[in-house]
């Protein structure tokens, strides 16, 4: 398949990974550029959601997206590394000593505190790492030239933003432009 023909190919997510939210599992995705069956064949994205990046070539938003999720999952990474490595160091420094075994030495301390600031890490690094990827795939779509033809992409504002009214409520700002 030509570059041509895939940058106006439509993306499809599978249904479970269209419901994914923040937080969500760190799993692959898998995606379709089949339209109009009603059983299509899903092909997984890959962890670092290579397979996609060809069909997303020509969009630089939707490559962004993509470069994104592929660094939150380098992150993931490396915290499950480092927190794997610290539990490491903690059980070596148990079962190292010959004497009798001690389970709070500094040592042990520092493996204890990098485990846990891993384990907060990576509630931060999880927390967004499945939008990057949403978000790339809607990009990409919205890029299509059928996609911008619909009534909704037409409507929809061009800012959105929170304003205070005299009375000091707040009120939502939208405005559109005009072509």
């Amino acid at each position: 398949m030509g570059a041509q023909a895939q940058q106006s190919t439509i993306i499809r997510l599978a249904p479970e990974d269209q419901e994914r939210g923040l937080n969500g599992m760190q799993k692959n995705f898998f995606f379709t550029t089949e339209t109009g069956t009603s059983n299509p064949e899903y092909r997984n994205a890959g962890f670092f959601g290579q397979r996609l990046r060809p069909y997303l070539a020509g969009n630089q938003e939707a490559l962004a997206n993509l470069n994104d999720y592929r660094r939150q999952k380098w992150l993931f990474l490396a915290e499950r590394l480092t927190f794997v490595g610290a539990v490491g160091l903690y059980g070596q420094q148990v079962l190292a000593l010959d004497e009798k075994q001690q389970y709070f030495n500094n040592t042990q301390k520092a493996a204890i505190g990098v485990a846990a600031f891993s384990l907060l890490s990576n509630i931060f690094i999880s927390r967004n790492t499945n939008s990057h990827f949403q978000r790339a795939v809607e990009a990409h779509n919205a890029g299509l030239p059928a996609a911008r033809t619909g009534v909704l992409y037409q409507l929809r504002p061009s800012t959105v933003g929170l304003a205070a009214s005299a009375t000091g409520r707040p009120l939502l700002a939208l405005s559109w432009n005009l072509r």
